[in-house]
C-alpha cells in the first residue's frame, strides 16, 4: 500500500499534535490513573516522559510521567508529577493525552496512522470523488474507511490492498479501483 500518485488535494492538514492516550478513571487515592494508550512507541510514557493533556473546554497543559506501570496490554496505570490525591487524579477523567507529530517515528513501510488518513479525499476510479474519510473501523476482517461526501453521505470501504491504487500522504489522498457496485452496496442508506 505504499504506492503513491502526485494528485493534489483540497484536503486538511496533518494535525499539529497527535493522540497516544486516553485518561479513563482515577485507580486509587493516591492520584494515578488508568490510561488507554493508543501508542506503542517505546518510552512514550516512561518516567520522565512529557505529554500534552487535553480536556473538553480547558487549556492543553504539560503533564510529567512520575510513575507507571502496567496494568495489562493497552491499560497503563499512570501517575503524574503534582496529582497527588483521587480528586487530582479525578480532574484529569476524560482527557486526551497527546505529543507533538514531530514525536511520532515514522511508520513502517507500506504502513498508516489512522491521524495520516482522517481528512484525506478518496476517489474511485469509476465511480468519481467519494468523500474525505472521517473514521477507521476494524470489522473483524480488516479495515473500513469510512468516507463521507459532500451531502453527508458514508461510505465504508475495506482497505484492503488488492482495491488500492495509491495513497499521497503529501496531497492527502486516496485512489481506488473498487469493484462495480460496490459504492451503492457499502453507502449508507440512512
Amino acid at each position: 500500500m505504499s504506492r503513491s500518485s502526485s494528485s493534489k488535494t483540497d484536503a486538511p492538514a496533518l494535525p499539529e499534535s497527535v493522540q497516544v492516550g486516553e485518561v479513563l478513571r482515577p485507580h486509587g487515592v493516591r492520584g494515578e490513573v488508568v490510561v488507554f494508550a493508543t501508542s506503542d512507541t517505546p518510552g512514550r510514557f516512561a518516567v520522565g516522559a512529557e505529554l500534552r493533556l487535553g480536556r473538553a473546554g480547558g487549556e492543553p497543559r504539560i503533564v510529567r510521567v512520575a510513575t507507571v506501570r502496567e496494568r495489562r496490554p493497552g491499560l497503563l496505570v499512570i501517575g503524574f508529577e503534582g496529582v497527588a490525591d483521587r480528586d487530582g487524579a479525578e480532574a484529569l477523567r476524560g482527557g486526551v493525552l497527546e505529543v507533538d507529530r514531530s514525536r511520532v517515528p515514522a511508520p513502517p513501510e507500506g504502513a498508516f496512522y489512522h491521524f495520516e488518513l482522517i481528512g484525506c479525499r478518496c476517489r474511485d476510479r469509476a465511480s468519481g470523488d467519494l468523500g474525505a474519510v472521517v473514521d477507521l473501523v476494524a470489522d473483524g476482517g480488516g479495515w473500513l474507511v469510512v468516507a463521507e461526501r459532500e451531502d453527508g453521505q458514508r461510505i465504508a470501504l475495506p482497505f484492503v490492498e488488492s482495491f488500492l491504487v495509491g495513497i499521497d500522504r503529501e496531497a492527502r489522498a486516496i485512489e481506488w479501483d473498487l469493484p462495480e457496485g460496490l459504492v451503492e452496496t457499502c453507502a449508507s442508506r440512512s
